[in-house]
């Protein structure tokens, strides 16, 4: 090998060592936390959105419930239509997006 390309490759290698081994030191966590307005907008807007829309999925639960035991997805059309705008009506914090949701452990318990 010529020393210009031995020259090459072992900086090629430095660098790479090196912005392998630094990354993690300059990351920084960020706190996304929701915000007050985010947990007022919700209060005030989304959650009476989706207290009616698990009002109106209990009801075309009931109406499907027929057609669903015949077709054998009563249990699957009762989560979507039921459990899922329940849980986002009543489970899920104030302000919280789905990625709160699916992070739950790193922004709640502290």
């Amino acid at each position: 090998m010529g020393k210009k390309l031995k020259s090459q490759l072992i900086t090629a290698s430095a660098l790479l060592a090196m912005s392998v081994v630094s990354s993690p030191l300059f990351a920084k966590k960020l706190d996304e936390r929701p915000s007050t307005m985010s947990m007022v907008a919700d209060a005030v807007f989304v959650r009476p959105v989706l207290l009616g829309s698990t009002i109106v999925g209990t009801g075309l639960y009931a109406l499907t419930l027929p057609i669903t035991l015949i077709g054998g997805n009563a249990e699957e059309a009762g989560h979507q239509f039921v459990v899922v705008p329940f849980k986002a009506t009543f489970v899920r914090c104030l302000g919280c997006t789905k990625k709160h949701m699916d992070d739950r452990d790193e922004y709640y318990d502290r």
